[in-house]
Order: structure tokens, then sequence, then C-alpha cells
């Protein structure tokens, strides 16, 4: 340790309070970090008692076993800004402390020590991530490391965080040394660990070896009762005890009054006792070990503000104690897989094994939902309904269900995203290897469960979509749109492309199937009609052909049988044909829905409907909207990502000490409020990223506007910048082509008449090139980060809504899809003749303020309003920018935590 004492009169300024929060460890356990206090003397001392003497030498290079007053004081007392320490907490014990000491110019000495009880729980690599990201926020730059050689373990935690570690030795210690400058490895290793952390999480949860149901009753049509009769009629495999303290037994089976006097290991705990007593639950699990809870009782959030403070406590004192929490308020878990078996759920439904993995926040939904599985013949892996989702959410389902290989298609019931941000990262590369169906409640009122204590998203609905779209997630507007998708992707092959053949019996359903084919963008290569009395043979001989066709990547078969005529024959050629095909066969069968029982192929996994079963549809509608979102995915899945946009040279340093700069001259001045900058600052910080604004002259009377004229050069123009003239089609705010001081002093006496001076100042600019009118928007959400969207300019685009959207940052590939996507896009390509624009030049300004707002969160908007997008170039004529300051700017970019509770309250 390099830093001298702090003296009694020192005052310690408090640290940023998102220093503080919960973390995941690598078993899947709950911890909580936050900066060291004072008042944690006596913490230290107990901690420090508790670690091992090689653990004490590993960390001072000397024996040292008790820490002397004084020691304590300096240990506990820092700075939190040349001096900076974090520590662990676990059930209200210290269990490891991390810090840095600045010891030159930007540069720190860090250093960690952790219980010999917890070590190889991923302590250090967090409490490394955290003194990191402190570190640079405080301006620190490089950490150097003293390590003793035999100290393997903490070396290799230096190592392997994916940071470029250089290293020396000397007099018998190596010293490491390494930029803390978030590199694409290190951001990499840390969300690797991430991924790793909350599946383990969810994992005890499909697969525990011992189930304790706390609330098991006697009595029936009880809740208690439900979950003790539906674990042991699902056949659980594992150990299943009650607690009951008022029953001697339960269903036969021995109760205990406390799950601490059951004399076994308790994985998962099934909570269904009154929400007043939930807390005492959670301390007895805790005190057990118990891994997780899942939570059935109601009387939580969804009750009102008195509900939300109890959930907020109790999902806090689960992270406290290491316990992870499913629900309150939910309907269960249930995995199918037979050696586990397991339903911890209200519902009497056990589905047959399937391989689709379901979260449904809905509990109410939950058993409708699970109902519908099984009338379709559908089958799941895994099922979870989250409730009011206090804690384990979507975002650590898909984590788990990304590494699961008994999961091939994943299905969402979303009422609320509490972390989009995290869910399109986490999303995106899921879908990658299995197929996301989501539907999302609330998608045209943005409304959220009163369960659900989450901040509304601000970003429109266009760009919510987008975003999912641009995750690769089959979004679906309806629960039976989503099973139509889901028993598609489970048992047949993704197309290779928008081709489709019909092949039918029905000259009338086939020219519907066409029809709707059509208008959801599917080619109709092939139509065969083969006529009411059709035999086994027909199809058969059709279907083959029809697979056989190079130009074909789907097959559509429609079958209406005869009176008197059950189908059987021709049910078994489309199972046979659908089993051996290497391209998809959906049907319109007998109008059944699901996987019918004729159409079924055996699975030797165990499944009811194994690959190759032909999914049906009520109506050939549907199963073609069905095909054409598997297209969709299909071809996402398929469109090479190519390389990421490049902005090209860029200044970020200069641009974020500019935004820093503004901020710090109206500290205490706006509080939480957006600071517009002034044209010169928004000329600069574009500057930064290669953006040049066209100059512009703001005059206040004829006189000035003349002088700006022979400044510029003359060919200018004069024109208002009140904002509601902006985008004025007639453009009577603008006058043009003035070429000499008469031609601009007839221009204000022209338009000062039409608009007062007093409502908006006029400006004059040198006359741009012609070109198509654009604009590129961006701006920060809470909850979203980035959003950048682009459109053509003017009235009409503005009231039909016409704008492409993207979450950054960018590809290539999605640059070019926005500006093609939107539907007045042609205008840029030649329309009527006109000459194609500059489309590259485009491009490159929607990369360039992708990339800015990506760096720069505290830029919270950033228009170019007027782009003209000519021939030869695009020139930005106005552009306006706003900055403020935000607390924690997308909290996991940089480092693991979870979200923090108290911010997680509604609006």
């Amino acid at each position: 340790m390099s830093a001298g004492d702090p003296t009694p009169t020192e005052e310690i300024q408090a640290p940023p309070a998102h220093w503080e929060g919960d973390v995941l460890l690598r078993d899947g356990r709950t911890a909580h970090i936050r900066p060291i206090r004072p008042e944690d003397e006596e913490l230290m001392v107990e901690f420090y008692a508790r670690v091992s003497d090689e653990s004490k030498y590993y960390r001072f290079f000397s024996p040292m076993p008790v820490l002397s007053d004084r020691d304590v004081r300096r240990f506990t007392h820092v700075d939190h800004r040349d001096r900076v320490a974090l520590v662990m907490i676990l059930q209200e014990r210290m269990i490891a402390v991390g810090r840095y000491d600045v010891v030159a110019d930007n540069e720190a000495e860090v250093a960690f020590l952790v219980e010999d009880g917890h070590q190889g729980r991923g302590i250090a690599q967090l409490l490394l991530e955290h003194l990191a990201q402190a570190g640079r926020e405080r301006g620190v730059e490089r950490f150097t490391a003293e390590v003793l050689p035999d100290n393997s373990r903490m070396i290799h935690t230096f190592r392997d965080a994916g940071y470029r570690v250089a290293s020396g030795y000397h007099d018998g210690v190596i010293t490491l040394e390494f930029p803390i400058d978030p590199t694409d490895t290190a951001i990499g290793v840390m969300r690797d660990r991430e991924h790793a952390a909350e599946a383990a999480s969810i994992q005890r949860f499909f697969h525990p070896k011992s189930v304790a149901i706390i609330g098991a009753s006697r009595r029936q049509d009880t809740i208690g009762q439900v979950l003790v009769r539906n674990l042991v009629t699902a056949d659980f495999t594992g150990r299943v005890y009650v607690v009951n303290p008022s029953a001697p037994a339960v269903s036969g089976m021995p109760a205990y009054k406390n799950v601490n006097d059951i004399p076994d290991d308790v994985d998962v705990a099934i909570v269904a006792v009154p929400a007043d007593s939930v807390t005492d639950v959670v301390l007895d699990c805790a005190n057990k070990g118990v891994h997780g809870l899942i939570v059935i009782s109601s009387g939580f959030a969804e009750t009102g503000e008195e509900g939300r403070k109890r959930q907020r406590h109790l999902a806090g004192l689960c992270r406290s104690y290491g316990l992870r929490l499913i629900g309150p308020n939910c309907l269960g878990v249930i995995n199918t897989d037979p050696t586990v078996q397991v339903n911890a759920s209200l519902s009497s439904v056990m589905p047959t094994r399937g391989r689709a993995g379901f979260f449904c926040q809905s509990g109410a939904l939950g058993s409708a939902i699970l109902e519908k599985v099984k009338n379709r013949g559908l089958g799941i892996s895994t099922f979870v309904s989250a409730g009011n989702r206090a804690d384990v959410s979507g975002n650590d389902l898909l984590q788990y269900w990304e590494e699961d290989d008994a999961t091939e298609v994943v299905m969402m019931y979303l009422e609320s995203i509490g972390n989009p941000r995290k869910f399109s990262r986490i999303a995106r590369r899921v879908s990658q290897r299995k197929p996301i169906v989501a539907v999302r409640s609330g998608r045209t009122t943005q409304g959220v469960p009163m369960g659900h204590a989450v901040r509304r998203i601000g970003a429109p609905q266009a760009a919510v979509d987008a975003m999912f779209r641009q995750a690769g997630v089959i979004q679906v507007d309806t629960l039976d749109d989503m099973f139509d998708v889901a028993q598609l992707l489970a048992h047949q092959p993704l197309p290779r492309g928008r081709r489709v053949a019909i092949v039918g019996n029905s000259d009338a359903l086939g020219l519907l199937a066409a029809d709707a084919a059509s208008a959801v963008g599917l080619v109709v290569n092939r139509s065969v009609a083969l006529g009411a009395d059709a035999t086994a043979e027909d199809f058969e001989d059709a279907l083959d052909n029809a697979i056989d066709d190079p130009d074909v990547d789907s097959v559509i078969a429609v079958y209406i049988p005869p009176l008197d005529v059950t189908g059987e024959e021709v049910a078994n050629v489309l199972a046979a044909v659908g089993e051996q095909s290497d391209k998809p066969l959906v049907s319109s069968f007998l109008g059944a829905e699901g996987i019918p029982e004729l159409l079924r192929v055996p699975d030797v996994a165990g499944s009811s409907a194994g690959r190759g079963s032909v999914p049906s549809y009520p109506a050939v509608e549907a199963a073609v909207r069905a095909l054409a979102r598997v297209v969709e995915y299909a071809v996402w899945l398929h469109a090479p990502d190519g390389p990421a946009a490049d902005a090209g040279e860029v200044d970020v340093p200069a641009a974020k000490k500019l935004v820093k700069r503004v901020l710090r001259s109206a500290e205490g001045e706006v509080g939480d409020r957006e600071i517009e900058l002034d044209q010169s600052l928004v000329t600069e910080l574009l500057g930064h990223y290669g953006i040049d604004l066209w100059p512009t002259r703001p005059v206040a009377d004829a006189e000035a506007a003349v002088a700006a004229g022979e400044a510029l050069g003359w060919d200018v123009v004069l024109k208002s910048t009140l904002d509601s003239l902006r985008e004025r089609p007639d453009q009577t705010h603008v006058w043009r082509n003035i070429s000499d001081a008469e031609d601009m002093r007839d221009a204000w006496e022209t338009l000062t008449q039409l608009i007062d001076p007093a409502m908006g100042r006029f400006v004059v600019q040198r006359s741009a090139p012609p070109g198509v009118p654009v604009a590129i928007r961006s701006f920060e959400d809470p909850l979203f980060g980035p959003v950048v969207s682009f459109g053509i300019s003017g009235p009409v685009i503005e009231l039909l809504g016409d704008w492409s959207y993207r979450i950054p940052p960018l590809g290539q590939h999605e640059v070019a899809s926005m500006v093609r996507e939107v539907k007045s896009s042609p205008l840029l390509f030649g329309y009527r003749g006109a000459d194609a624009v500059d489309v590259a030049a485009v491009e490159d300004l929607i990369t360039r303020v992708a990339a800015l707002k990506n760096d720069l969160p505290n830029v919270s908007s950033l228009e170019l309003t007027l782009v003209l997008a000519g021939v030869d170039g695009a020139q930005t004529l106005t552009a306006t920018a706003r900055v403020a300051t935000i607390k924690d700017p997308r909290p996991d970019s940089l480092v693991r935590r979870m979200p923090d509770l108290e911010s997680t309250i509604p609006d």
C-alpha cells in the first residue's frame, strides 16, 4: 500500500450510488458489492479473522495474523477517488475486499483478498471489473498488481480478464500491469462470465435433486395441496419434502415444522404461505442453504404500493442471502425431462416432452397456455411462469436455453421488458442458434401490469419492434400465432428462401393460399390443383415433384376430404414426405390445428411428435402466415452480418471532453434538465465525428444579413429558424438565390412581413446543391440506450410515421437496410426518372450518428434535421443536439450487475 492515512479531520465524500449493486457469482448465487464504509471496521476485523494465514501471506507478502487499529482505519477510510475499496457482502458478512490506490498519474495499484471458503466463485473477477469501471470514472488508465509467483489463482484472475497484461519479475515478486480500457476482448470475457453465471442460476431450478414445499396442506382445493399433488403425480425423480408446522404428515409424507428440520439438502423451495410470512421463510431457506425459491404466494406488487414495498424487500432479502427468486405471484416451473419430471407449479397439466422452452410472465395465463400446448400436441422441454418477475427474468432463461440441448425453440409471452438493451444483446446471440418466438402484450399502449415494477419504455413502438427484428426475434401478435410458428419451427426444417409451392385438392383453397402468400411477401412458383377426387398417390407424386423442384423452398399442402373419407391415406403420405423432406412442409389438413395424430412422426427422444411431423392449420391463411414468419427468420439468419459499420476517423476523447465541459459549466444550474447546445458547439461535436455542418450566420436585421451574404460569397439563402416552419412544403420561410445586397434587402423585407422576427431568428446560409431532404435522428432511452432513426423529410412522411429504427452499434448491412426499408425510399433511387442520390453518403452519415450516439450516452438527443442528399454527396444543413447528466448510463455495458431494485419503481 502506498497511500497514507487519512487525517482525523479529513472529510470523506460519498461514492457514486451506482458503485453499489447486486451481482451474480459463478455458481449462480447472488451477493452484494458496494464501496467500503468507515462503519465497516467491525466487519473488516471479523472478515480478516476468518481468512487463512496463507491467503493473508499472499496478500501482504508477510505474516500478518491480525490487523492493527491503524490498519483497520486505513483500510476502511478511503476517499473514493485516489483510494477506492469495494467489498462483497453476503448474509450480512464481508466475504471479500478489493481496492486500488493511485500511485502515479493515471496509474493505480490494485489488490484483493477473498475469504477462503468463497474462493473459486469468481469474486475476484467481479471486483476487478467494478474497480476498473470506478477507475475509468476517476481518470485511472492503468492498473498494476504485485503477486507472489506461487499465487497462481490471482495471476490467472488478471490474465483471464481480457486485458493486455504485461509482467516483470523483481525481488521474488511478479509485477503485472495492464491498461483498463474496455477492449472488445475484455467485454467479451465479461459477457461470457455473465452468461455462465446466469445459466447456472437457472439450471438448479430445472434439475433439482430435492424440493421442499413450504405451506403444504392436507386440505383439498388449497394451493399447498395442489402443489404437493402436482409434484408427486408428475413422477418427480428427486426427493420431495413437505413443510407444515401444524400437521404430522401431508399426502402420506412426513411433514417438517421448518425447512431447517429437513435432514437432507434442499435445492429448491416452493413457497405457498401468506405474503407477510414469506420473509421468515427466506431467512430459514438461506440458513438451510437452499439454492432458489419459487414463490407462488400473492399479495405483492400486484396489490398496490404496500405490495410493491413488500416485493422489493423480498427480492432484496433473497439477493443479500445468495438466493435466486422466481415470482412472486407465479404459476411455477416445469421440466418434462424424463430424468427429472418436475412439476413445481399450480398447473395440473404436465405437458408432453417437446422441443420448445416457454417463458411466461403471467401466472393467470399460464394454465391456459399449458392446456393449449397439450391440445396442439406441441410439447415443451421446460416452462417457467415468472409472475411479478421480481428477480428471475426472461434474460436469465435465454441464457439457460442457449446451452440447453433439449430446447430447440424458445417461446416467450412478455408483459414487460426490464432491460431491453440486455434482452436485445442476448436474444441476438441466442437467435443465431435457436429461434425465439415472442408475444409482447401492451404493444400499442406500452402498458405494464401492476405487478411488474419496471419503467415504461420511452422509445416509440416502431423502435421496439425494430429491436426485436434486429435481434432476430420472431415477434407475433397473439398466442395462437406463437404456437402456429413454434410448431413449424419445432418439427420442420428452415426454408432457404421465399419461393413456395401449393399442392391441394381444392381450387378455392389453393387460390386463397396463393393470395395469402403474395400478401405476406412469399413468391408462389408452383401451384398444383389435383381436384376433389385426388388419391393419396396423386398427392405423393405432386409433393415429391414440388420438393424436388430447385425453384421451390417450401410446400403448402391443402387437403379437404370428400364426404365419408377419413383422409388417413393422404395423412400417411404427408407424414412420410414430411419426415424425409429437407424443405418445410405445412398443411391445412381436415381443418385440424396443431400436430394431428395422423401427421405425427414418432420421436426416439420421447416426444409425441418428432422431427418431420407435419403441422396442420385450420385455415390456409394461418399456415401461410406462420410460414412467412419462419421465412423472415431464415432470411435474417442467413443474411451476412458483414463488418461493423465504419465511422472512419473520429475523435472520441475530444467529443467526450466537450460533453463533460458543457455539463460541468452548467453544474448546479440545470439539475436533471437537458442542455441544448448552441450551433458552434453542435458544429464542434459533429466535427469530431467527421460530419460537416453547413455554415450558418444568424442575423438580426437587413444590414447584418447583407454582411453575412458578403462574408459567405453570395449565392445564399435567408430563412427563419422557427420550429413550426422548418418543414413547410411551401417553404414560405426561405428565400433562395440571393446574389447581392439588393436581393438580400428585398428578401428581408418580404420575409419579415410574413414572419415576425421576434418569433424566431433568421439565418443566412450558402445555397446547397439540390437534393432529396432526409433526416437522421437519435436519442438516449433510459431503458433502451441509444436509438437511431432515418426518414425522408416532409410533413406527409411525418404524419405517416415513415421512419426506420435501429439500436447501435450497427453493421453495414443494418445501415443499408435502414435506408431501404422506409416506404418513401424510392425517392432516393431515381423515382420517376429523377437522378439517384449518393446513397453511400447518406449511409455514411447514419453510421457516424450511430457511432456518436453509441459512444456518448450523455448526448441525450442528436438530430440532423435537414440533410440534402444529392447526386454527389449529402450536405447537412441543420442540426440540433442536447446533453444531459446520466447518473449510470447503460449499467450493464462494462460491469456485471443485477437490476437495481430501487430503480425499478414505476414512474
